[in-house]
């Protein structure tokens, strides 16, 4: 499969004010907002980073082949819990393949592991806050339900390390790290995707906006 012609890897990179396209962006945001939970890492955080590591986790440079599995643009703002964006924040996502598998070497089968699927990515923050990725829709595992890895640092200092869910997904509630981030009223909302179709962004695509709220 190839990348739909609409969207162009270089608009992908340097678009980050993310005026258009997925879905529409809060117009405000409340003061004393709820921080995204810490959770885990997990055992598959990389030991060694790909020679390709930007924004685009599904089209590898170099490489012709499109990565398996259903395309997920994610996209929203990195602020601290006052609302305000947290500009230059280095935002990093990773996640396993369309067959359940990581990029590391603690992964049982990483033979069998897609070659055309990045499987993590960086970028900053801009001015505004922006981040935005396209990647993979995430896909459950042996004991562990579909999730994306994430971290953000700020410039000053503090570090977030977290996961996001699919909204809805019936084994998010039989997964312990799932259930261990959402003791708290409003932590939920902060940690499941709501998927959406794209098909003004790319075509057969999903979508999903969620805020980095850091405290």
């Amino acid at each position: 499969m190839t990348k739909s012609p609409n969207l162009s890897r270089r608009g992908l990179l340097i678009g980050t004010s993310i005026g258009t396209g997925l879905l529409p962006l809060s117009s405000a945001f409340a003061a004393d907002a709820i921080p995204t939970p810490n959770q885990t890492e997990g055992p598959f955080y990389p030991t060694g980073f790909p020679a390709d590591m930007d924004n685009d986790l599904v089209q590898v440079r170099g490489q012709q082949a499109r990565a398996l599995g259903e395309v997920l643009h994610l996209k929203g703002r990195v602020i601290g819990v006052d609302g305000r964006p947290l500009a230059g924040t280095l935002v990093e996502i990773w996640q396993c393949d369309a067959q359940g598998l990581y990029d590391h070497p603690r992964q049982s089968g990483r033979d069998r592991r897609d070659a055309a699927f990045q499987g993590y990515g960086r970028m900053m923050a801009d001015a505004e806050g922006f981040y935005r990725f396209r990647t993979l829709k995430p896909v459950a595992y042996p004991g562990r339900t579909p999730h994306i890895h994430l971290k953000a640092a700020t410039g000053d200092g503090r570090l977030l390390t977290s996961q996001f869910y699919i909204a809805g997904d019936p084994q998010n509630e039989r997964d312990g790290v799932f259930r261990g981030a959402v003791r708290q009223p409003g932590q939920r909302q902060r940690i499941e995707m709501k998927l959406a179709p794209a098909p003004g962004v790319e075509a057969g695509a999903l979508a999903t906006e969620m805020d980095i709220v850091i405290g």
